[in-house]
């Protein structure tokens, strides 16, 4: 029996964690990363993915490990944001320029977009690890919250997990171009929230 060939580009280093611990290093990294914790989540399930497609996981396994480990990561999230997350707006956020007058502006855009946000912000790094948090301090509903975050689960879950097992040796080249636009991505938006400080500060 030939050897199996080696995880390509960025996801070679964690092939000895899913070699020893498998499932379990899924489960753990996917619910830190969605829990607040910036840990390499997204990257293990594609590496797991991978692996599922040469035989040495199981594909459906890898993604209900993943989408359960996500759904609990980030409902934990929103338990830290929903228990702490206002004292810590009250005592801190002007420093972070969040004031309790822009809490309440989250809290209406929450309420307004709340279910998008929670269901697409896994697919881009920081928003993954903090939109629980988030709309847990505004107050989101708890069955609104969870039902979103279950959707958002199985769709990241869905997406990056069939990319890597269908993908196989060429997903180092895919997940490269995708982290550099998030990267892009990102750099807009704090690009646009330095204008806005900015301009705040102008006027003031």
């Amino acid at each position: 029996m030939t050897a199996p060939e080696p995880l390509p580009g960025p996801l070679a280093h964690l092939a000895p964690l899913l070699a020893d611990y498998g499932y379990l290093a899924v489960g753990v990294l996917v619910c830190l990363d969605n829990g607040g914790i910036p840990v390499p989540g997204q990257t293990v399930l594609v590496a797991a993915a991978v692996y599922a497609g040469t035989g040495r996981l199981d594909f459906a396994g890898v993604l209900a490990v993943a989408v359960a480990a996500a759904v609990v990561g980030n409902s934990l999230g929103y338990l830290l944001g929903r228990v702490g997350g206002r004292a810590f707006v009250h005592r801190w956020g002007r420093y972070v320029l969040l004031t309790p007058a822009r809490l309440e502006r989250a809290e209406d855009f929450f309420g307004r977009h709340g279910g998008a946000v929670v269901t697409w912000a896994r697919f881009v790094d920081v928003l993954r690890q903090t939109n629980g948090i988030i709309a847990g301090t505004v107050g989101m509903p708890w069955r609104r919250f969870m039902a979103f975050n279950v959707l958002g689960a199985v769709l990241w879950a869905g997406t990056w997990g069939g990319l890597g097992y269908a993908a196989g040796a060429n997903i180092g080249t895919i997940y490269g171009a995708v982290a550099r636009s998030q990267i892009i991505l990102l750099a807009a938006v704090g690009a646009l929230l330095v204008v806005l400080v900015i301009r705040h500060l102008l006027r003031r």
